[in-house]
């Protein structure tokens, strides 16, 4: 069975991101789902100096180990003064240390979502323009507006976001 797995890019115990990574995982038919919640991942920032002294964190090696075994990702990043966050950039830096094609050449959903209007969309364009050079090859995008008026109850109520959703899951099914 081909794996999925979800990133919502963030340390935060309540992350709408890893919210929506993983309502957008659980949408994927015929597949093991991975979530990966970064916090179960301990690892100091990194440092050159840090990498010199003791090479790559356990909690690195263990992340990198999880995503070599991935057919495909849905990452969803959270957006930190128009930004990756601390904690998803760290283990993203960490990562790329082992291997610089950190995603393996695999499909990814790439989305974003906020409790604004903009729905994380700085940090989504800063990851359009990174990611493939690390190896991901970007099925589709989406920032997810308004997190907190469009999702309720683990469900997506605007129509044309929930279509837009669809859409894109079909699009990686397509491709895993």
């Amino acid at each position: 069975m081909k794996k999925i797995i979800t990133i919502g890019g963030s340390n935060s115990k309540n992350s709408i991101n890893k919210i929506l990574a993983e309502y957008v995982g659980d949408l994927v038919k015929n597949v093991e789902l991975i979530k990966v919640d970064l916090n179960n991942y301990e690892m100091p920032l990194f440092s050159v100096d840090v990498e010199a002294k003791v090479g790559s964190p356990k909690g690195v090696i263990a992340l990198n180990e999880l995503i070599e075994t991935a057919d495909g990702f849905i990452i969803s990043l959270a957006e930190h003064n128009g930004s990756y966050s601390v904690a998803f950039k760290n283990a993203f830096d960490w990562l790329s240390r082992i291997n610089g094609k950190v995603w393996r050449d695999k499909p990814m959903l790439l989305l974003a979502t906020s409790p604004g209007i903009r729905g994380g969309q700085s940090v989504l364009d800063i990851a359009l323009g990174r990611f493939p050079f690390n190896g991901a090859q970007i099925v589709g995008s989406m920032s997810f507006p308004s997190f907190f008026d469009n999702f309720k109850n683990n469900e997506v109520l605007n129509e044309e976001l929930k279509m837009t959703i669809e859409k894109l899951v079909a699009d990686l099914e397509k491709k895993i």
